[in-house]
C-alpha cells in the first residue's frame, strides 16, 4: 500500500516544484492595462456621419464624423444679422456735430467783430452780450448732444458685442459638434451609429493610447523598499499558455496605501494579506494586449 503512495505523491510534488519555478522567475505580477477614454458628445442633434470602426487606429484630432448643425448655423446667421442691424443705427457723431460747430464758429467771429465795433463805439453792449449768450447756449447745446450720441453709440457698441460673443458661443459649439479622438489610440468599443440620436454627455466610442502599456502588479511591503518611481525592470508578458516575451518597463506609480491582495493576482509571499499596487509603463511592439498577465524582476 505504501509503495503505491509513493507513485501518487511523486507526480503531485514534481507539479507542485514546476509551479513554483514558474512563479519564482518574476517578484510581482499583475495585467497589463491602457490608458482608456470614452469620449461623450457634447451637443444634442442627429449623427450625420461616424466613420469609427472597433480596432481602428486614429490621430488627435482627426474628425471621424460630426452631429447636425443645421440649427446652429441658422442661429448664427441670425445674430449676423443682428449685428449689422445694429450698426447701421450707430450715429455718424462727427456729421451730427458738425452743424452745431459751425453755428458756434459763426457765432465767436461775429462776437469778435461786434466787440471791435463797441470798442469803437459803433455798436452797443447788449449785441456783444446777446451774442456771448448765444455762444455758451450753443456749447451747451454741443455737449448735450456729444454725451446723447456717445452714449447711444455705446450701447449700441455692447449691444453689439453681446451678439458677437453669442456667434462665439455658436461657432464653439458647431466645433463640439464635430467628432474627434483625443488621443493618438485605438477604437476600443463603439456605442453609437450613424443616424442616432446624440444627446449631450452620450458616449459615443471608447479609445485606448495602446503604443504604451501600463503593468500593474502587486507587491508585499518586503519588496516596496526595492522599488522607486524611474527605476527600470524588466517584464515578462505571458503572450499564450507556453509563449513568453521579455521587455523592459519603468516604474511610473507605486500606491501610497495598501489594500488586500486582488483574487486574481499571486504575490511572491502567498502568506501577504495586504499588498501595494505598483505601475510600470511598458513600450507596446504591437503583441501586448489589455488584460494580458505579466511580471516583473526588480534585479536586471
Amino acid at each position: 500500500m505504501k509503495r503505491y503512495q509513493f507513485f501518487f505523491w511523486v507526480p503531485v510534488l514534481l507539479l507542485f516544484s514546476a509551479c513554483r519555478s514558474k512563479n519564482s522567475e518574476t517578484d510581482a505580477s499583475g495585467t497589463f492595462e491602457a490608458t482608456e477614454i470614452i469620449v461623450s458628445a457634447q451637443v444634442t442633434g442627429l449623427i450625420n456621419a461616424f466613420q469609427v470602426e472597433e480596432g481602428q487606429d486614429l490621430k488627435a484630432g482627426a474628425n471621424m464624423g460630426f452631429i447636425d448643425t443645421i440649427q446652429l448655423d441658422l442661429r448664427k446667421k441670425q445674430l449676423q444679422a443682428s449685428i449689422q442691424a445694429a450698426q447701421t443705427r450707430k450715429p455718424d457723431v462727427n456729421l451730427q456735430l458738425a452743424a452745431l460747430e459751425q453755428q458756434i464758429a459763426t457765432a465767436r467771429s461775429e462776437s469778435r467783430r461786434v466787440e471791435n465795433l463797441v470798442k469803437a463805439n459803433a455798436a452797443n453792449q447788449k449785441q456783444l452780450d446777446d451774442l456771448n449768450a448765444q455762444i455758451e447756449v450753443l456749447t451747451k447745446q454741443l455737449r448735450a448732444t456729444r454725451s446723447t450720441l456717445e452714449s447711444s453709440t455705446s450701447g449700441i457698441n455692447k449691444e453689439s458685442t453681446s451678439l458677437m460673443m453669442q456667434v462665439d458661443q455658436i461657432n464653439d459649439q458647431i466645433r463640439r459638434s464635430y467628432i474627434s479622438s483625443p488621443i493618438d489610440g485605438t477604437i476600443l468599443v463603439k456605442y453609437a451609429e450613424t443616424g442616432e440620436l446624440a444627446v449631450q454627455g452620450k458616449p459615443l466610442f471608447k479609445v485606448a493610447d495602446v503604443t504604451q502599456m501600463i503593468l500593474r502588479v502587486y507587491v508585499t511591503p518586503d519588496q516596496l523598499a526595492k522599488l522607486k518611481i524611474g527605476q527600470k525592470v524588466n517584464v515578462n508578458a505571458e503572450l499564450g499558455s507556453v509563449d513568453n516575451k521579455a521587455y523592459q518597463g519603468t516604474v511610473t506609480w507605486i500606491s501610497s496605501k495598501s489594500e488586500f491582495t486582488p483574487k486574481t493576482i499571486q504575490t511572491r509571499d502567498e502568506r501577504a494579506n495586504l499588498v501595494y499596487a505598483v505601475k510600470v509603463a511598458v513600450p507596446n511592439d504591437g503583441n501586448l494586449k489589455i488584460g494580458m498577465y505579466g511580471g516583473i524582476r526588480f534585479d536586471q
